[in-house]
Protein backbone atom coordinates (compact mmCIF):
# COMPACT_ATOMS: atom_id res chain seq x y z
CA UNK A 1 0.00 0.00 0.00
CA UNK A 2 1.55 3.27 -1.16
CA UNK A 3 2.54 5.88 1.41
CA UNK A 4 2.91 9.66 1.20
CA UNK A 5 5.25 10.80 3.96
CA UNK A 6 4.10 14.22 5.19
CA UNK A 7 6.95 14.79 7.63
CA UNK A 8 10.44 14.34 6.21
CA UNK A 9 13.29 16.40 7.64
CA UNK A 10 16.50 16.71 5.62
CA UNK A 11 19.66 18.21 7.07
CA UNK A 12 22.34 19.72 4.84
CA UNK A 13 24.62 21.65 7.16
CA UNK A 14 26.76 23.12 4.39
CA UNK A 15 23.70 24.89 2.96
CA UNK A 16 21.81 26.30 5.96
CA UNK A 17 22.30 26.72 9.70
CA UNK A 18 20.52 24.66 12.36
CA UNK A 19 21.27 26.35 15.71
CA UNK A 20 19.35 23.77 17.76
CA UNK A 21 21.52 20.86 16.56
CA UNK A 22 24.32 21.94 18.90
CA UNK A 23 22.12 20.70 21.75
CA UNK A 24 21.10 17.48 19.98
CA UNK A 25 24.31 15.52 19.42
CA UNK A 26 22.53 12.38 18.23
CA UNK A 27 21.11 14.32 15.29
CA UNK A 28 23.99 16.72 14.71
CA UNK A 29 25.05 15.51 11.26
CA UNK A 30 23.76 15.57 7.71
CA UNK A 31 20.64 13.55 6.88
CA UNK A 32 20.34 13.59 3.13
CA UNK A 33 17.80 12.42 0.58
CA UNK A 34 20.28 9.75 -0.50
CA UNK A 35 20.19 8.31 3.02
CA UNK A 36 16.42 8.49 3.44
CA UNK A 37 15.20 7.25 0.10
CA UNK A 38 16.42 3.60 -0.10
CA UNK A 39 14.73 2.65 3.19
CA UNK A 40 11.68 4.77 2.41
CA UNK A 41 11.18 3.22 -1.01
CA UNK A 42 11.57 -0.28 0.39
CA UNK A 43 8.91 0.52 3.01
CA UNK A 44 6.36 1.58 0.40
CA UNK A 45 6.84 5.35 0.56
CA UNK A 46 6.38 6.83 -2.90
CA UNK A 47 6.44 10.56 -2.18
CA UNK A 48 7.39 12.89 0.65
CA UNK A 49 6.76 16.41 1.88
CA UNK A 50 9.75 18.11 3.42
CA UNK A 51 9.06 19.59 6.85
CA UNK A 52 11.08 22.63 7.84
CA UNK A 53 13.88 21.87 10.30
CA UNK A 54 13.85 25.01 12.45
CA UNK A 55 16.78 26.55 10.62
CA UNK A 56 18.19 29.97 11.50
CA UNK A 57 15.55 32.58 10.70
CA UNK A 58 17.74 34.18 8.05
CA UNK A 59 17.98 30.82 6.27
CA UNK A 60 14.28 29.92 6.13
CA UNK A 61 13.78 30.86 2.49
CA UNK A 62 17.08 29.28 1.45
CA UNK A 63 16.01 25.98 3.01
CA UNK A 64 12.67 26.11 1.21
CA UNK A 65 14.21 26.96 -2.15
CA UNK A 66 16.68 24.10 -1.83
CA UNK A 67 14.24 21.36 -0.85
CA UNK A 68 11.59 22.36 -3.39
CA UNK A 69 14.28 22.05 -6.04
CA UNK A 70 15.20 18.47 -5.17
CA UNK A 71 12.50 16.86 -7.28
CA UNK A 72 11.00 13.41 -6.81
CA UNK A 73 10.38 11.86 -4.39
CA UNK A 74 10.10 15.25 -2.63
CA UNK A 75 6.78 16.59 -3.91
CA UNK A 76 6.57 19.74 -1.82
CA UNK A 77 7.56 21.51 1.34
CA UNK A 78 6.17 22.88 4.58
CA UNK A 79 8.16 26.07 4.96
CA UNK A 80 9.39 27.79 8.10
CA UNK A 81 7.85 31.11 9.08
CA UNK A 82 7.42 33.63 11.89
CA UNK A 83 3.75 34.71 12.08
CA UNK A 84 4.64 36.98 14.98
CA UNK A 85 6.67 39.23 12.65
CA UNK A 86 5.43 42.29 10.82
CA UNK A 87 7.03 41.10 7.57
CA UNK A 88 5.03 37.85 7.53
CA UNK A 89 2.61 39.00 4.77
CA UNK A 90 5.50 39.67 2.37
CA UNK A 91 7.14 36.35 3.24
CA UNK A 92 4.07 34.28 2.47
CA UNK A 93 3.51 36.06 -0.83
CA UNK A 94 7.00 34.97 -1.85
CA UNK A 95 6.32 31.43 -0.65
CA UNK A 96 3.00 31.32 -2.51
CA UNK A 97 4.84 32.10 -5.75
CA UNK A 98 6.66 28.76 -5.39
CA UNK A 99 4.29 25.92 -6.38
CA UNK A 100 6.35 23.53 -4.27
CA UNK A 101 5.33 25.26 -1.03
CA UNK A 102 2.23 23.52 0.31
CA UNK A 103 2.08 25.00 3.79
CA UNK A 104 3.95 26.59 6.66
CA UNK A 105 4.99 25.78 10.21
CA UNK A 106 6.20 27.68 13.23
CA UNK A 107 7.37 25.37 16.03
CA UNK A 108 5.50 26.30 19.21
CA UNK A 109 6.52 23.57 21.63
CA UNK A 110 9.82 25.34 22.36
CA UNK A 111 8.34 28.85 22.40
CA UNK A 112 6.62 30.82 25.16
CA UNK A 113 2.97 29.86 25.48
CA UNK A 114 1.89 33.41 24.77
CA UNK A 115 3.43 33.44 21.29
CA UNK A 116 0.53 31.71 19.57
CA UNK A 117 -1.95 33.86 21.45
CA UNK A 118 -0.58 37.16 20.16
CA UNK A 119 -3.14 39.08 18.07
CA UNK A 120 -0.62 39.64 15.26
CA UNK A 121 0.25 35.93 15.17
CA UNK A 122 -3.39 34.94 14.74
CA UNK A 123 -4.15 37.78 12.33
CA UNK A 124 -1.23 36.77 10.13
CA UNK A 125 -2.31 33.14 10.04
CA UNK A 126 -5.67 34.20 8.62
CA UNK A 127 -3.73 35.47 5.60
CA UNK A 128 -2.90 31.88 4.60
CA UNK A 129 -6.43 30.97 3.52
CA UNK A 130 -6.60 33.13 0.36
CA UNK A 131 -3.22 31.73 -0.68
CA UNK A 132 -4.31 28.12 -0.19
CA UNK A 133 -1.52 27.42 2.29
CA UNK A 134 -1.86 25.10 5.29
CA UNK A 135 -0.34 25.48 8.75
CA UNK A 136 1.17 22.65 10.79
CA UNK A 137 0.66 22.95 14.55
CA UNK A 138 3.61 21.65 16.56
CA UNK A 139 2.68 21.91 20.24
CA UNK A 140 3.20 20.01 23.47
CA UNK A 141 0.27 18.07 24.92
CA UNK A 142 -0.22 20.76 27.58
CA UNK A 143 -0.41 23.37 24.80
CA UNK A 144 -3.33 21.75 22.99
CA UNK A 145 -5.73 24.38 24.38
CA UNK A 146 -3.53 26.99 22.67
CA UNK A 147 -3.78 25.03 19.42
CA UNK A 148 -7.56 25.16 19.77
CA UNK A 149 -7.44 28.96 20.19
CA UNK A 150 -5.21 29.35 17.13
CA UNK A 151 -7.33 27.14 14.88
CA UNK A 152 -10.55 28.74 16.06
CA UNK A 153 -9.16 32.20 15.29
CA UNK A 154 -8.50 31.25 11.64
CA UNK A 155 -11.46 29.07 10.65
CA UNK A 156 -10.73 29.24 6.92
CA UNK A 157 -7.17 27.93 7.29
CA UNK A 158 -6.42 24.20 7.10
CA UNK A 159 -4.40 23.19 10.17
CA UNK A 160 -2.59 19.89 10.70
CA UNK A 161 -1.63 18.85 14.22
CA UNK A 162 1.81 17.23 14.27
CA UNK A 163 2.77 14.10 16.20
CA UNK A 164 -0.65 13.31 17.68
CA UNK A 165 -0.22 16.38 19.88
CA UNK A 166 3.06 15.15 21.44
CA UNK A 167 1.59 12.90 24.14
CA UNK A 168 3.62 11.36 26.97
CA UNK A 169 3.58 7.80 25.64
CA UNK A 170 6.23 6.55 28.05
CA UNK A 171 4.05 7.26 31.09
CA UNK A 172 0.79 6.46 29.27
CA UNK A 173 -0.50 9.94 30.15
CA UNK A 174 -3.82 9.74 28.33
CA UNK A 175 -5.51 12.48 30.31
CA UNK A 176 -6.05 15.39 29.85
CA UNK A 177 -4.46 14.79 26.41
CA UNK A 178 -7.41 12.67 25.34
CA UNK A 179 -10.05 15.30 26.18
CA UNK A 180 -8.01 18.08 24.58
CA UNK A 181 -7.60 16.05 21.37
CA UNK A 182 -11.34 15.46 21.25
CA UNK A 183 -11.98 19.18 21.69
CA UNK A 184 -9.49 20.09 18.95
CA UNK A 185 -11.05 17.56 16.60
CA UNK A 186 -14.39 19.33 16.93
CA UNK A 187 -12.94 22.10 14.75
CA UNK A 188 -13.51 21.05 11.12
CA UNK A 189 -10.45 22.94 9.86
CA UNK A 190 -7.99 20.73 11.79
CA UNK A 191 -6.49 17.40 10.74
CA UNK A 192 -4.05 15.25 12.71
CA UNK A 193 -0.77 13.65 11.77
CA UNK A 194 0.12 10.14 12.92
CA UNK A 195 3.82 10.78 13.39
CA UNK A 196 6.49 11.22 16.00
CA UNK A 197 4.89 9.09 18.70
CA UNK A 198 7.76 6.60 18.90
CA UNK A 199 9.96 9.45 20.11
CA UNK A 200 7.73 9.86 23.17
CA UNK A 201 7.77 6.25 24.30
CA UNK A 202 10.44 4.40 26.23
CA UNK A 203 13.50 5.06 24.04
CA UNK A 204 14.96 1.66 24.75
CA UNK A 205 11.86 -0.49 24.82
CA UNK A 206 8.70 1.05 23.31
CA UNK A 207 6.11 -1.33 21.92
CA UNK A 208 3.20 -1.07 19.51
CA UNK A 209 0.92 -1.63 22.50
CA UNK A 210 2.35 1.53 24.08
CA UNK A 211 1.49 3.56 20.98
CA UNK A 212 -1.93 2.07 20.33
CA UNK A 213 -4.16 4.09 22.71
CA UNK A 214 -2.70 7.36 21.45
CA UNK A 215 -2.89 6.53 17.77
CA UNK A 216 -6.33 4.97 18.04
CA UNK A 217 -7.78 7.89 19.98
CA UNK A 218 -6.35 10.36 17.46
CA UNK A 219 -7.98 8.48 14.59
CA UNK A 220 -11.23 8.06 16.50
CA UNK A 221 -11.39 11.77 17.35
CA UNK A 222 -10.54 13.11 13.91
CA UNK A 223 -11.98 10.34 11.76
CA UNK A 224 -10.36 8.60 8.81
CA UNK A 225 -10.89 11.59 6.51
CA UNK A 226 -8.76 13.93 8.66
CA UNK A 227 -5.62 11.96 9.44
CA UNK A 228 -2.31 11.79 7.58
CA UNK A 229 0.94 9.89 8.18
CA UNK A 230 4.50 11.11 8.67
CA UNK A 231 7.85 9.43 9.24
CA UNK A 232 9.46 12.22 11.27
CA UNK A 233 12.76 11.07 9.77
CA UNK A 234 15.44 11.41 11.12
CA UNK A 235 13.96 12.04 14.59
CA UNK A 236 12.46 8.55 14.40
CA UNK A 237 16.00 7.15 14.33
CA UNK A 238 16.48 8.16 17.97
CA UNK A 239 14.28 5.28 19.14
CA UNK A 240 13.99 2.97 16.13
CA UNK A 241 14.37 3.37 12.39
CA UNK A 242 12.12 4.21 9.48
CA UNK A 243 11.47 0.56 8.65
CA UNK A 244 10.32 -0.25 12.17
CA UNK A 245 8.03 2.80 12.37
CA UNK A 246 6.34 1.87 9.08
CA UNK A 247 5.91 -1.71 10.30
CA UNK A 248 4.44 -0.44 13.59
CA UNK A 249 2.01 1.75 11.65
CA UNK A 250 0.77 -1.20 9.61
CA UNK A 251 0.30 -3.19 12.81
CA UNK A 252 -1.61 -0.33 14.44
CA UNK A 253 -4.08 -0.06 11.55
CA UNK A 254 -4.31 -3.75 10.70
CA UNK A 255 -7.99 -3.84 11.62
CA UNK A 256 -8.96 -0.95 9.34
CA UNK A 257 -10.48 -1.35 5.90
CA UNK A 258 -8.33 -0.90 2.79
CA UNK A 259 -10.18 2.36 2.10
CA UNK A 260 -9.39 3.68 5.59
CA UNK A 261 -5.74 2.67 5.30
CA UNK A 262 -5.45 4.37 1.93
CA UNK A 263 -6.89 7.60 3.33
CA UNK A 264 -4.39 7.70 6.19
CA UNK A 265 -1.37 6.66 4.17
CA UNK A 266 -1.81 8.67 0.97
CA UNK A 267 -5.05 10.17 -0.31
CA UNK A 268 -5.80 12.45 2.65
CA UNK A 269 -2.31 13.93 2.38
CA UNK A 270 -2.73 14.53 -1.32
CA UNK A 271 -6.03 16.34 -0.74
CA UNK A 272 -5.11 18.32 2.38
CA UNK A 273 -1.72 19.47 1.14
CA UNK A 274 -2.87 19.80 -2.51
CA UNK A 275 -0.25 17.39 -3.82
CA UNK A 276 -0.55 16.70 -7.52
CA UNK A 277 1.28 14.06 -9.52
Amino acid sequence: MRIVDTHLHLVYQERVRYPWLAGAPALNRDFTLDEYWPAAKAAGIEAALHMEVDVAEADMEAETAFVTGLGAPVVGAIAACRPENEDFPALIERYAANPGVKGLRRILHQSPDELGRRPLFQENLRRLAPLGLTFDLCVLARQLPIAIEIARAAPDVQFILDHCGVPNVKDQALDPWRADMTALAELPNVAAKISGVIAYGDPANWTVADLRPFVEHTIEAFGWDRVVWGSDFPVCTLTADLTRWVAATHELIAGASDDEKTKLLSTNAERIYKITA
